[in-house]
């Protein structure tokens, strides 16, 4: 997708105004001072004369903390904005830059802390700067987000003086501002190969008429033997008085859909990010190549309940509804519903499509609901069921065992990782394409698999 530039957060502007009843208190360089004047207290125990010394130099402070504290201009004399270099996506790094204004004729010492949402920083930014007078200074910090999503960013709190550093103020920059953490936008980027491979496959068809090994009509012509009776147009072949056939060919706009399980296995994170995170990437690109190709896209994702569903469609402002709604898209901790799932696809989806489900395997000595649910669409759709596995599964099951406790733990995973593939197998028999993949290769898959079904034709 391009123009990511375009889901970048708007810049934040706002005056500083005074932090706390106060909104004032010492500088560094006053302490330093005051902590060097209690040296005269070791000879003030043996000589009173050093005690006026002592009193001399903490009035001098005073005095000094007070003129310094006076020429201090008002907090509203500096403006702070916050910009974003790019959009925020999910472990995607990027820059913001904050920019303060002085009004005033004297420089600043400013010290900033910028309040912004775990989802996207670790700990909160925070920066020493020197502002000249009635200039400008900027200062920068990286961000990389750790959870999709809706979130808010928060205030930028300062502390400034002047260049003697005795006396501070506090101030406050309302930069309130919501941000939206998007997919990882960086994959799509990647996927140029993809791309060709898809513009290959397209003019490879166009070469090709391919009549007979689709499922939209193309044309009509005399039966010949060997023929399909489901082909035959009984209407034409009335008109004519003789046997007609139907032509087919490839689809030019197939309806693509991707299924997201939002359930409880769904939320198992490997890594910095969950499984779910991984499917609504691989969503991402199949819906940007899928558009490219000339196909229509449409999305469909559950837990308990129905949580998205948006209907086949292509063009930039589809694209944008679809990448909106993939930044919001949270799991569920409870079980997901597939039937509901599959019985929602099947009322949305008349025509044959092309479903990819991403899921993942329930650990039960019963036939998976899913792989059951999953099954109802063959008999209409082309489906390719994608289970996301779990790495550390597969490292058990291939590790020598060293002792009794891991041997046991090698035999169960070893067990696991037999049936999953047995589940995937009875899928196969059926007429799914059916795979179990890891997480971080799972938008690779989906887009083999999506170019799979494309140059072989299947309907």
């Amino acid at each position: 997708m391009s123009g990511w530039h375009q889901l970048a957060p708007t810049a934040a502007v706002a005056t500083a105004s005074r932090y706390g009843r106060l909104g004032e208190s010492v500088g560094r360089r006053f302490l330093l001072l005051l902590l060097a004047g209690l040296a005269w207290t070791v000879p003030a125990l043996w000589m009173p004369t050093y005690r006026w010394a002592i009193v001399a130099w903490d009035a001098v402070l005073v005095i000094g903390w007070l003129l310094d504290r006076l020429t201090l201009p008002a907090p509203t004399v500096i403006e702070v904005e916050r910009r974003w270099d790019s959009a925020l996506g999910l472990g995607v790094g990027g820059h913001a830059e904050l920019f303060f204004r002085n009004r005033s004729q004297r420089p600043l010492r400013v010290q900033w802390t910028d309040f912004l949402p775990r989802e996207v920083v670790a700990t909160n930014p925070t920066g020493e700067l020197t502002l000249p007078a009635a200039g400008v200074a900027s200062a920068q910090y990286d961000f990389c987000p750790r959870e999709r999503g809706d979130c808010e960013a928060g205030k930028l709190y300062l502390r400034y003086g002047s260049l003697l550093g005795l006396a501070e103020r506090w101030a406050v920059c309302d930069l309130t501002q919501p941000l939206r953490v998007y997919p990882n936008f960086e994959q799509t980027r990647g996927n140029q190969l993809y791309l060709a491979r898809s513009r290959r496959v397209e003019l490879q068809m166009r070469m090709m008429r391919l009549r007979g090994q689709g499922s939209e009509f193309e044309s009509l012509r005399d039966y010949r033997e060997g023929d399909e009776p489901r082909a035959i147009c009984w209407t034409a072949t009335a008109r004519r008085g003789k046997p007609v056939t139907r032509n087919y060919q490839v689809e030019r706009s197939q309806a693509v859909w991707a299924v997201l399980d939002c359930g409880r296995l769904m939320n198992t994170r490997t890594g910095d990010f969950s499984k779910l995170d991984r499917a609504v990437d691989a969503a991402l690109s199949l819906a940007q190549l899928a558009i490219y190709s000339g196909d229509r896209f449409g999305l469909l994702a559950y837990g308990r309940d129905i949580k998205l569903r948006i209907l086949p469609g292509r063009g930039a402002a589809h694209m944008r509804q679809i990448v909106e709604s993939l930044a919001t898209l949270r799991g569920e901790w409870p079980e997901a519903d597939h039937l509901r799932a599959a019985s929602t696809l099947l009322s949305m989806q008349s025509q044959r499509g092309m479903a990819f489900w991403i899921t993942d395997l329930a650990e039960t000595a019963m036939i998976p609901e899913v792989v059951e649910s999953a099954g109802q669409l063959l008999s209409r759709h082309v489906l390719a069921f994608i289970a996301v596995g779990q790495p550390e599964l597969g490292q058990k099951a291939r590790a020598v065992p060293e002792d009794v406790v891991p041997m046991y733990e090698g035999a169960a995973a070893v067990e696991l990782v037999s049936r999953r593939e047995l589940l995937l197998a009875r899928l196969r028999e059926r007429g799914a394409l059916a795979l179990e993949t890891m997480p971080g290769a799972l938008s690779t898959t989906v887009l083999n698999q999506y170019l799979k079904i494309k140059e072989r034709n299947i309907t």
